[in-house]
Protein backbone atom coordinates (compact mmCIF):
# COMPACT_ATOMS: atom_id res chain seq x y z
CA UNK A 1 0.00 0.00 0.00
CA UNK A 2 1.22 3.69 -0.83
CA UNK A 3 1.97 6.39 1.90
CA UNK A 4 1.69 9.47 0.24
CA UNK A 5 2.03 11.42 3.60
CA UNK A 6 5.45 9.29 4.16
CA UNK A 7 6.67 9.51 0.28
CA UNK A 8 6.35 13.53 0.54
CA UNK A 9 9.34 13.69 2.45
CA UNK A 10 7.48 17.19 3.54
CA UNK A 11 6.78 17.24 7.30
CA UNK A 12 3.02 16.60 8.35
CA UNK A 13 3.05 19.94 9.42
CA UNK A 14 4.86 23.36 8.49
CA UNK A 15 3.71 27.05 7.40
CA UNK A 16 3.90 27.65 4.05
CA UNK A 17 6.41 30.15 3.17
CA UNK A 18 5.12 30.80 -0.97
CA UNK A 19 1.23 31.89 0.36
CA UNK A 20 0.82 34.23 -2.33
CA UNK A 21 2.56 32.29 -5.52
CA UNK A 22 0.46 29.18 -4.62
CA UNK A 23 -2.62 32.35 -4.20
CA UNK A 24 -4.31 30.37 -1.15
CA UNK A 25 -5.85 33.14 1.58
CA UNK A 26 -8.26 33.49 4.29
CA UNK A 27 -12.31 35.20 3.29
CA UNK A 28 -13.16 38.14 4.57
CA UNK A 29 -13.42 38.25 8.82
CA UNK A 30 -17.53 38.84 10.11
CA UNK A 31 -17.27 38.51 13.27
CA UNK A 32 -13.37 38.75 14.81
CA UNK A 33 -11.53 35.99 12.82
CA UNK A 34 -12.34 34.06 9.59
CA UNK A 35 -10.62 30.68 8.88
CA UNK A 36 -10.32 28.83 5.08
CA UNK A 37 -9.44 25.11 4.49
CA UNK A 38 -8.84 23.26 1.52
CA UNK A 39 -8.42 19.94 1.94
CA UNK A 40 -7.80 16.75 -0.70
CA UNK A 41 -7.94 13.35 -0.23
CA UNK A 42 -4.19 11.53 -1.20
CA UNK A 43 -5.52 7.73 -0.24
CA UNK A 44 -8.69 6.67 1.17
CA UNK A 45 -7.92 7.71 4.43
CA UNK A 46 -5.14 9.87 4.36
CA UNK A 47 -6.03 14.02 3.63
CA UNK A 48 -3.38 17.28 3.37
CA UNK A 49 -4.93 20.60 4.19
CA UNK A 50 -4.07 24.23 3.65
CA UNK A 51 -5.54 26.40 6.52
CA UNK A 52 -5.55 30.28 6.33
CA UNK A 53 -6.22 32.57 9.08
CA UNK A 54 -7.39 36.45 8.02
CA UNK A 55 -6.71 37.30 11.38
CA UNK A 56 -2.70 36.54 11.24
CA UNK A 57 -2.68 35.84 7.42
CA UNK A 58 -0.65 32.82 8.21
CA UNK A 59 -0.87 29.54 6.14
CA UNK A 60 -0.60 26.11 8.03
CA UNK A 61 -0.22 23.14 6.16
CA UNK A 62 -1.30 19.76 8.33
CA UNK A 63 -2.27 16.30 7.39
CA UNK A 64 -4.46 13.73 9.14
CA UNK A 65 -4.87 9.85 8.43
CA UNK A 66 -6.80 6.67 10.15
CA UNK A 67 -5.89 3.92 11.92
CA UNK A 68 -6.49 0.42 11.65
CA UNK A 69 -10.37 0.48 12.54
CA UNK A 70 -11.27 2.28 9.05
CA UNK A 71 -7.63 0.03 7.38
CA UNK A 72 -5.81 3.86 7.57
CA UNK A 73 -2.26 3.83 7.76
CA UNK A 74 -1.81 5.79 10.70
CA UNK A 75 0.59 7.96 9.85
CA UNK A 76 -0.66 11.47 10.88
CA UNK A 77 -3.53 11.92 13.62
CA UNK A 78 -7.43 11.34 12.95
CA UNK A 79 -9.72 13.88 11.95
CA UNK A 80 -11.31 14.10 15.58
CA UNK A 81 -7.76 14.62 17.18
CA UNK A 82 -7.64 18.38 15.56
CA UNK A 83 -10.61 19.43 16.75
CA UNK A 84 -10.27 17.93 20.25
CA UNK A 85 -6.97 19.80 19.95
CA UNK A 86 -8.39 22.98 19.02
CA UNK A 87 -10.97 23.08 21.57
CA UNK A 88 -8.75 22.40 24.61
CA UNK A 89 -6.04 24.92 23.49
CA UNK A 90 -9.44 27.91 23.27
CA UNK A 91 -10.42 26.80 26.52
CA UNK A 92 -6.86 27.48 28.08
CA UNK A 93 -6.86 30.85 25.88
CA UNK A 94 -9.50 31.86 28.03
CA UNK A 95 -9.14 30.40 31.60
CA UNK A 96 -5.72 32.23 31.60
CA UNK A 97 -6.72 35.56 30.23
CA UNK A 98 -9.68 35.47 32.58
CA UNK A 99 -7.40 34.83 35.66
CA UNK A 100 -5.33 37.18 34.71
CA UNK A 101 -8.48 39.96 34.48
CA UNK A 102 -9.60 38.49 37.43
CA UNK A 103 -6.49 38.58 39.33
CA UNK A 104 -6.39 34.73 40.49
CA UNK A 105 -2.87 33.35 40.64
CA UNK A 106 -1.94 30.26 38.67
CA UNK A 107 0.97 28.53 39.32
CA UNK A 108 0.02 25.50 36.83
CA UNK A 109 -2.53 24.61 34.54
CA UNK A 110 -3.70 20.81 33.45
CA UNK A 111 -6.77 20.63 31.23
CA UNK A 112 -8.39 17.18 30.66
CA UNK A 113 -10.75 17.30 27.65
CA UNK A 114 -13.05 14.21 26.90
CA UNK A 115 -15.46 14.61 23.73
CA UNK A 116 -18.12 11.61 22.81
CA UNK A 117 -19.42 10.83 19.30
CA UNK A 118 -21.98 8.37 18.49
CA UNK A 119 -22.46 6.26 14.50
CA UNK A 120 -25.68 4.22 14.61
CA UNK A 121 -27.02 2.88 11.73
CA UNK A 122 -26.74 1.18 7.75
CA UNK A 123 -24.94 3.08 5.32
CA UNK A 124 -26.42 0.95 2.35
CA UNK A 125 -30.32 1.77 3.51
CA UNK A 126 -28.86 5.32 4.15
CA UNK A 127 -29.87 5.34 8.00
CA UNK A 128 -26.26 5.68 9.19
CA UNK A 129 -25.72 8.84 10.97
CA UNK A 130 -23.15 10.45 13.49
CA UNK A 131 -24.22 12.18 16.55
CA UNK A 132 -22.10 14.12 19.21
CA UNK A 133 -22.03 14.33 23.30
CA UNK A 134 -21.20 16.63 25.77
CA UNK A 135 -17.81 17.16 26.77
CA UNK A 136 -16.23 16.45 29.54
CA UNK A 137 -13.52 18.99 30.98
CA UNK A 138 -11.46 18.50 34.00
CA UNK A 139 -8.89 21.65 35.34
CA UNK A 140 -6.21 20.70 37.78
CA UNK A 141 -5.24 24.02 38.71
CA UNK A 142 -1.72 24.93 41.13
CA UNK A 143 -3.38 27.85 43.11
CA UNK A 144 -4.50 29.65 46.67
CA UNK A 145 -7.82 29.98 45.37
CA UNK A 146 -11.18 28.99 47.00
CA UNK A 147 -12.40 25.87 44.59
CA UNK A 148 -15.44 27.33 43.63
CA UNK A 149 -13.38 30.67 42.25
CA UNK A 150 -11.95 27.93 40.24
CA UNK A 151 -14.75 26.47 39.16
CA UNK A 152 -16.71 29.67 37.97
CA UNK A 153 -13.42 30.42 35.94
CA UNK A 154 -13.12 27.06 33.94
CA UNK A 155 -17.06 27.57 33.37
CA UNK A 156 -16.76 31.04 32.04
CA UNK A 157 -13.60 30.12 29.95
CA UNK A 158 -16.01 27.16 28.16
CA UNK A 159 -18.53 30.15 27.10
CA UNK A 160 -15.86 32.99 26.58
CA UNK A 161 -14.18 29.92 23.61
CA UNK A 162 -15.11 31.36 20.56
CA UNK A 163 -16.17 27.61 20.01
CA UNK A 164 -18.93 27.79 23.09
CA UNK A 165 -21.36 29.43 20.06
CA UNK A 166 -20.37 26.63 18.11
CA UNK A 167 -21.57 23.73 20.75
CA UNK A 168 -24.04 25.97 22.56
CA UNK A 169 -26.59 26.94 19.63
CA UNK A 170 -27.58 24.14 16.56
CA UNK A 171 -26.94 25.54 13.35
CA UNK A 172 -26.91 23.66 10.19
CA UNK A 173 -23.74 23.82 7.73
CA UNK A 174 -24.06 24.85 4.24
CA UNK A 175 -22.74 23.45 1.10
CA UNK A 176 -22.10 24.01 -2.94
CA UNK A 177 -21.57 20.95 -5.03
CA UNK A 178 -19.59 20.63 -8.31
CA UNK A 179 -18.93 16.72 -9.42
CA UNK A 180 -16.59 16.42 -12.49
CA UNK A 181 -16.13 20.08 -13.11
CA UNK A 182 -19.54 21.02 -12.71
CA UNK A 183 -22.03 22.62 -10.52
CA UNK A 184 -25.10 20.75 -9.53
CA UNK A 185 -27.61 21.23 -7.19
CA UNK A 186 -27.08 19.66 -3.43
CA UNK A 187 -29.90 17.11 -2.49
CA UNK A 188 -30.56 17.11 1.30
CA UNK A 189 -27.55 19.15 2.25
CA UNK A 190 -28.42 22.96 2.06
CA UNK A 191 -26.90 25.14 -0.67
CA UNK A 192 -25.06 28.00 0.68
CA UNK A 193 -26.83 30.07 -2.02
CA UNK A 194 -23.68 31.67 -4.52
CA UNK A 195 -21.50 30.00 -6.67
CA UNK A 196 -18.76 27.80 -5.43
CA UNK A 197 -15.68 29.04 -5.13
CA UNK A 198 -12.59 27.59 -7.41
CA UNK A 199 -11.03 24.25 -6.55
CA UNK A 200 -8.18 24.41 -4.83
CA UNK A 201 -6.98 21.94 -7.17
CA UNK A 202 -2.89 21.47 -7.27
CA UNK A 203 -2.50 24.08 -4.79
CA UNK A 204 -1.26 22.01 -2.56
CA UNK A 205 1.34 20.58 -4.55
CA UNK A 206 3.09 24.00 -4.85
CA UNK A 207 2.82 24.87 -1.16
CA UNK A 208 6.53 24.71 0.39
CA UNK A 209 7.74 24.82 3.79
CA UNK A 210 9.25 27.24 5.52
CA UNK A 211 12.57 27.53 6.58
CA UNK A 212 13.03 25.72 9.84
CA UNK A 213 13.33 22.33 11.71
CA UNK A 214 8.87 21.43 11.77
CA UNK A 215 9.47 17.90 12.80
CA UNK A 216 8.56 19.08 16.66
CA UNK A 217 5.05 20.03 15.70
CA UNK A 218 3.28 16.35 15.86
CA UNK A 219 4.68 13.39 17.30
CA UNK A 220 3.69 9.70 17.91
CA UNK A 221 3.69 8.03 20.78
CA UNK A 222 2.73 4.64 21.02
CA UNK A 223 -0.98 3.71 21.17
CA UNK A 224 -3.39 4.51 23.93
CA UNK A 225 -3.93 2.02 26.32
CA UNK A 226 -6.67 -0.12 25.52
CA UNK A 227 -10.01 -0.08 28.12
CA UNK A 228 -13.16 -1.82 28.68
CA UNK A 229 -14.68 0.53 26.30
CA UNK A 230 -12.67 -0.60 23.07
CA UNK A 231 -14.17 -1.98 21.16
CA UNK A 232 -12.59 -1.68 17.50
CA UNK A 233 -10.37 -4.16 15.43
CA UNK A 234 -8.83 -3.86 11.98
CA UNK A 235 -11.42 -2.48 9.37
CA UNK A 236 -14.65 -2.10 12.05
CA UNK A 237 -15.58 1.54 10.95
CA UNK A 238 -15.78 0.20 8.04
CA UNK A 239 -18.48 -1.80 8.95
CA UNK A 240 -21.86 -1.53 7.19
CA UNK A 241 -24.26 -1.79 10.21
CA UNK A 242 -22.96 0.61 12.81
CA UNK A 243 -23.71 0.82 17.00
CA UNK A 244 -20.97 2.60 18.42
CA UNK A 245 -19.40 5.45 21.08
CA UNK A 246 -16.18 7.13 20.21
CA UNK A 247 -13.88 8.39 22.86
CA UNK A 248 -10.92 10.96 22.05
CA UNK A 249 -9.28 12.41 25.27
CA UNK A 250 -6.76 15.89 25.00
CA UNK A 251 -4.59 16.65 27.86
CA UNK A 252 -3.07 20.56 27.25
CA UNK A 253 -1.03 21.63 29.66
CA UNK A 254 2.02 24.13 29.17
CA UNK A 255 5.56 24.11 28.17
CA UNK A 256 8.41 26.52 29.26
CA UNK A 257 8.87 28.36 26.71
CA UNK A 258 5.11 29.24 26.42
CA UNK A 259 3.77 26.80 23.91
CA UNK A 260 0.64 24.48 24.74
CA UNK A 261 1.09 20.86 24.60
CA UNK A 262 -1.64 18.72 23.74
CA UNK A 263 -1.34 15.01 24.18
CA UNK A 264 -4.19 13.11 22.19
CA UNK A 265 -5.49 9.90 23.28
CA UNK A 266 -8.00 7.65 20.72
CA UNK A 267 -9.54 4.77 23.42
CA UNK A 268 -12.57 3.79 21.05
CA UNK A 269 -11.60 3.13 18.01
CA UNK A 270 -8.46 2.40 19.79
CA UNK A 271 -5.43 5.07 17.89
CA UNK A 272 -1.75 6.02 18.68
CA UNK A 273 -1.24 8.75 21.48
CA UNK A 274 -0.10 12.36 19.22
CA UNK A 275 1.67 15.14 20.85
CA UNK A 276 0.43 18.25 19.34
CA UNK A 277 1.90 21.85 19.46
CA UNK A 278 -0.60 24.89 19.60
CA UNK A 279 -0.31 28.77 19.95
CA UNK A 280 -1.60 31.52 18.97
CA UNK A 281 -0.54 33.85 16.69
CA UNK A 282 1.42 37.38 17.50
CA UNK A 283 -2.52 38.88 16.92
CA UNK A 284 -3.49 37.00 19.13
CA UNK A 285 -0.65 37.14 22.05
CA UNK A 286 1.19 34.60 20.84
CA UNK A 287 4.37 33.75 18.91
CA UNK A 288 2.49 31.86 16.05
CA UNK A 289 5.57 29.21 16.15
CA UNK A 290 2.60 26.41 15.81
CA UNK A 291 -1.12 26.73 14.50
CA UNK A 292 -3.31 27.83 16.76
CA UNK A 293 -6.84 27.18 18.01
CA UNK A 294 -8.79 28.20 15.54
CA UNK A 295 -7.09 26.61 12.84
CA UNK A 296 -7.32 22.56 14.27
CA UNK A 297 -11.01 23.21 15.07
CA UNK A 298 -11.41 23.98 11.21
CA UNK A 299 -8.88 21.65 9.79
CA UNK A 300 -10.83 19.28 12.37
CA UNK A 301 -14.01 19.60 11.09
CA UNK A 302 -12.68 19.09 7.42
CA UNK A 303 -10.99 15.95 8.00
CA UNK A 304 -13.71 14.47 9.37
CA UNK A 305 -15.88 15.27 6.65
CA UNK A 306 -13.46 14.40 4.52
CA UNK A 307 -13.24 11.21 5.97
CA UNK A 308 -17.05 9.97 5.35
CA UNK A 309 -17.12 10.47 1.79
CA UNK A 310 -13.82 7.77 1.78
CA UNK A 311 -15.74 5.50 3.99
CA UNK A 312 -18.88 6.04 2.39
CA UNK A 313 -17.70 5.47 -1.12
CA UNK A 314 -15.51 2.06 0.14
CA UNK A 315 -18.47 0.84 1.79
CA UNK A 316 -21.19 0.76 -1.25
CA UNK A 317 -18.05 0.15 -3.46
CA UNK A 318 -18.36 3.11 -5.69
CA UNK A 319 -15.74 4.74 -7.58
CA UNK A 320 -14.48 7.89 -6.08
CA UNK A 321 -11.17 9.37 -7.91
CA UNK A 322 -10.68 12.80 -6.23
CA UNK A 323 -12.34 14.85 -3.71
CA UNK A 324 -11.88 17.89 -2.40
CA UNK A 325 -13.55 20.84 -0.58
CA UNK A 326 -12.55 24.24 0.42
CA UNK A 327 -14.73 25.43 4.07
CA UNK A 328 -14.94 28.42 5.85
CA UNK A 329 -15.45 29.34 9.44
CA UNK A 330 -15.89 32.32 11.26
CA UNK A 331 -15.18 32.75 14.53
CA UNK A 332 -16.02 35.70 17.09
CA UNK A 333 -12.73 36.61 19.15
CA UNK A 334 -12.57 34.86 22.55
CA UNK A 335 -14.66 36.55 25.48
CA UNK A 336 -11.54 37.17 27.89
CA UNK A 337 -8.20 36.61 25.14
CA UNK A 338 -9.90 38.86 22.56
CA UNK A 339 -11.05 41.24 25.04
CA UNK A 340 -14.64 41.51 23.69
CA UNK A 341 -16.33 40.21 27.39
CA UNK A 342 -18.92 38.25 25.50
CA UNK A 343 -19.85 34.71 24.90
CA UNK A 344 -17.99 33.26 21.98
CA UNK A 345 -20.00 32.87 18.35
CA UNK A 346 -19.62 31.31 15.55
CA UNK A 347 -21.13 31.37 11.80
CA UNK A 348 -22.71 28.02 9.85
CA UNK A 349 -19.91 26.31 8.41
CA UNK A 350 -20.13 26.42 5.01
CA UNK A 351 -18.26 24.03 2.68
CA UNK A 352 -17.96 23.34 -1.31
CA UNK A 353 -17.17 19.72 -2.42
CA UNK A 354 -15.39 19.01 -5.56
CA UNK A 355 -16.12 15.06 -6.61
CA UNK A 356 -14.60 13.48 -9.44
CA UNK A 357 -16.45 9.89 -10.15
CA UNK A 358 -17.37 7.90 -13.02
CA UNK A 359 -21.48 7.62 -11.35
CA UNK A 360 -24.19 10.02 -12.30
CA UNK A 361 -24.87 12.88 -10.70
CA UNK A 362 -27.64 11.06 -8.52
CA UNK A 363 -24.57 9.48 -6.65
CA UNK A 364 -22.59 12.44 -5.97
CA UNK A 365 -25.26 14.32 -3.87
CA UNK A 366 -25.90 10.93 -2.37
CA UNK A 367 -22.36 10.99 -1.15
CA UNK A 368 -22.65 14.66 -0.07
CA UNK A 369 -25.72 14.10 2.06
CA UNK A 370 -24.52 10.60 3.26
CA UNK A 371 -21.06 12.35 4.17
CA UNK A 372 -22.72 14.92 6.57
CA UNK A 373 -25.06 12.64 7.74
CA UNK A 374 -22.35 10.83 8.95
CA UNK A 375 -19.74 13.70 9.66
CA UNK A 376 -19.41 13.33 13.76
CA UNK A 377 -18.17 17.01 13.95
CA UNK A 378 -21.01 18.33 11.80
CA UNK A 379 -23.15 16.60 14.09
CA UNK A 380 -21.67 18.46 16.98
CA UNK A 381 -22.86 21.68 15.00
CA UNK A 382 -26.52 20.63 14.75
CA UNK A 383 -26.39 19.82 18.53
CA UNK A 384 -26.92 21.85 21.64
CA UNK A 385 -24.04 20.53 23.82
CA UNK A 386 -22.72 21.29 27.40
CA UNK A 387 -19.56 21.16 28.75
CA UNK A 388 -19.55 19.33 32.26
CA UNK A 389 -16.68 21.04 34.37
CA UNK A 390 -14.80 19.31 37.32
CA UNK A 391 -12.00 20.78 38.98
CA UNK A 392 -9.08 19.90 41.02
CA UNK A 393 -7.81 22.27 43.12
CA UNK A 394 -4.46 21.99 44.13
CA UNK A 395 -2.23 23.33 47.14
CA UNK A 396 -0.33 26.31 45.51
CA UNK A 397 3.09 24.03 46.76
CA UNK A 398 1.61 21.05 44.82
CA UNK A 399 2.74 20.00 41.19
CA UNK A 400 0.12 19.51 38.96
Amino acid sequence: MSNPLKDSGKPLFFPVANKDEIGFSAPDIRKGEAVRLAVRSLSAMQKEALVASARSGAVWRLASDEGAYLDGQDEAPCPLAFFTTGMVASTMNEVLALAEQRKIAIGGITLIQDNYYTMQGSALQGTMIGGARNVELEARIKSDALRETLTQLVCDATIASALGGLMREATESHFTLSHNGGAIETGRALPIGRPALADPGDRFDGARPAGGDWSGLINRNGMTPQTAETTSYQGSSLAENQDRTLHVRGICTLRDDGMKEIEQHLYNPRGSIFHFLCEEAPENGGKGRAPDAASYISAGIGFCFMTQFGRYAKIVKKPLAEYRIIQDTHFSLGGASGGTGKPGETDPVETHVYLKTSEEDDFARTALDMSEQTCFLHALCKAELKTRVRVTALEAAEAV
